[in-house]
């Protein structure tokens, strides 16, 4: 992996775990994700003019990944909904190379190498401690940690199926763009259907931090499905998940979530797992 490519997609982890603090500091976490996603979609209609359409060969990909982004933003939210997002973000985000490696080696009997079993282990350890300092602080939810988990599943399926489809797809960032185009009114359905007036109202008075948002996460996926175009998908998908480590920063000093050195050091865990599954 190039430098430029490495600082790429270091930036776009920041920009992830920047909208993830969004949806936590907000008070209505499902139509505030709805919202930021609809902002995606807003800045992809100004981009539509000068970004390609993708190649029919990605469509199939596509349109599987619009079908799984519904479900990962929705979980996104309903994990938020009572989780702190240094015990969440982590959980979800660093659960999800455990979860592939743990697949491929029951699905497919592709079992990973002595240093990809190493960083199960870190992962797991990690989690573990994670889990049981919020336990001990008495701030663990068992919701919030059951939505995340189910979460990192989703994470694992649409990192195979973009990662695929990017590569199809002939321009990642006109790829990216129409994930959250298409995907952005089937949110809005939803949350129209269920909580309508509540919608209306975030996007009233809060379609400013929608377009940040917005911004923050379509740049950060584009960035990385980029990066996928130009090194290979596991280097990537390593490296971005240092935003475990970036998302804890953000929880300190802007949420000012209480953050032990037992947390820290378990968030720290988390990553060095992620990264050793992907490149050992």
């Amino acid at each position: 992996m190039s430098l430029d490519v490495m600082v790429i997609v270091l930036f776009a982890a920041v920009l992830h775990a920047g909208w993830n603090s969004l949806v936590r500091a907000s008070s209505e976490k499902f139509p505030n994700t709805v919202l930021i996603v609809l902002g995606a979609a807003v800045w992809m209609v100004f981009l539509l003019p000068v970004t390609p359409i993708p190649a029919p060969e990605s469509w199939p990909y596509l349109a599987a990944s619009v079908i799984i982004h519904v479900v990962y933003f929705s979980l996104v939210a309903f994990s938020y909904q009572d989780g702190e997002l240094s015990f969440v973000y982590p959980l979800m985000r660093g659960s999800a190379p455990v979860i592939s490696a743990i697949a491929a080696a029951l699905l497919i009997n592709e079992s990973p190498s002595p240093g990809g079993w190493a960083g199960v282990l870190l992962i797991s350890c990690g989690i573990l401690v994670l889990a049981g300092d919020s336990w001990r602080s008495g701030s663990f939810r068992s919701a919030p940690a059951i939505f995340a988990l189910g979460n990192a599943c989703v994470i694992a399926l649409y990192t195979l199926v973009d990662g695929k489809g990017v590569r199809l797809s002939g321009n990642a960032f006109s790829y990216t763009g129409w994930i959250f185009l298409l995907t952005a009114p089937v949110l809005l359905a939803i949350s129209a259907a269920g909580k309508g007036g509540k919608i209306l109202q975030s996007i009233k008075t809060g379609w400013h931090r929608g377009l940040l948002g917005g911004a923050c996460t379509l740049a950060s996926y584009g960035l990385a499905l980029w990066a996928m175009t130009r090194a290979p998908i596991a280097l990537v998908a390593a490296l971005r998940e240092t935003s475990v480590v970036f998302a804890a920063v953000i929880a300190s000093f802007f949420l000012k979530e209480p953050i032990t050195r037992v947390r820290y050091a378990s968030i720290l865990t988390v990553c060095a797992g992620a990264v050793a599954i992907k490149m050992l």
